[in-house]
């Protein structure tokens, strides 16, 4: 078990470096932040421009740059915002609690759901109740999360008044950003429940325990449920991970105050520290996820520590 963590804190540990290189010289792609500072200030020249890049480290190679950027890393120190000068770990910190939380709420809808109507679909296959949630689950793929957020937003919040459209304040402001996530992961959840599900129902152990009379509720969630974890385990954190990735679009249509909300402003001033911040600390969570996950995999199933 131990050969097996190592390799894989290795291979996280090379993941690591080589997001944070792509990522730091991709930003610096998009514009040059002094002449956005300068705007506004009437005539600048190009000495001007100097002193300001100066001033915030942009007349240092990429390298020297990326160094001084990895070097902060380790301490938990991203630098300072371009635009106020507040410290990018205070900014994160403030906003990462708010994208976790809506991202853990959305996948628990999910969870919750799509498992006891992926295993009722795949019980009962080629009957009613499999067409139905057959149906429903493509139906939810259909939608795209920024239309089904508007009309969320426009049903329940303008057209009934019983939910707030906007902001994080209290429990109420979370039905409508976890829901729309979680409609579309539960959709796309319910398939897979059912088709690992339906894989592991032919299997001969489950036919073994049917045979010892043991009831259908231990067979299905003790026995089944168990052995089909795996795939489930695999995807519901790749998953997570796909979430805080791609949570921008809800956060900015439920003016949520996190990660997404503060990437977008940034791409928006160029401000490099505050982006290459978010984008790194995002990856470094996906990263670790699925470091969990092969962890989690060890842990179920000793066959895998093998390889």
């Amino acid at each position: 078990m131990a050969k097996f963590l190592l390799y894989r804190i290795l291979q996280a540990v090379f993941v690591v470096i080589a997001v944070t290189l792509i990522v730091s010289f991709a930003i610096r792609l998009t514009g040059d932040p002094a002449v956005m500072l300068a705007q506004g200030a009437g005539s600048i020249t190009e000495a001007d421009l100097e002193r300001i890049r100066e001033a915030l480290g942009l007349n240092q190679s990429f390298l020297a740059q990326y160094i001084g950027f990895l070097r902060g890393l380790v301490v938990g120190d991203f630098g300072r915002s371009f635009m106020g000068g507040t410290p990018v770990s205070d900014l994160i910190g403030r906003a990462l609690p708010a994208t976790l939380a809506l991202a853990f709420a959305s996948l628990f809808v999910s969870i919750v759901v799509s498992i006891p109507l992926g295993i009722k679909a795949a019980v009962s296959r080629g009957r009613w109740p499999d067409q139905m949630i057959r149906i429903f689950s493509l139906i939810g793929l259909s939608f795209p999360n920024f239309w089904l957020a508007i009309m969320l937003v426009l049903l329940l919040s303008i057209t009934f008044n019983l939910l707030p459209p906007s902001g994080m304040e209290g429990f109420s402001s979370f039905i409508m950003p976890a829901a729309t996530m979680g409609i579309i992961l539960t959709a796309t959840n319910v398939r897979l429940v059912r088709t690992t599900m339906l894989d592991t129902l032919r299997s001969q152990y489950i036919m073994v325990a049917r045979a010892k009379g043991l009831s259908n509720t231990v067979v299905l969630y003790k026995h089944a449920l168990r052995n089909c974890s795996i795939p489930l385990i695999t995807y519901f954190g790749l998953q997570f991970g796909g979430l805080l990735g791609g949570i921008v679009v809800v956060e900015r249509v439920f003016n949520w105050p996190g990660l997404g909300t503060l990437a977008f402003e940034a791409v928006s001033a160029r401000d490099y520290p505050v982006l290459q911040g978010v984008i790194t600390v995002l990856s470094l969570m996906i990263i670790s996820i699925n470091l969990l996950v092969d962890i989690a995999y060890g842990l179920v199933d000793p066959r895998v520590r093998k390889e």
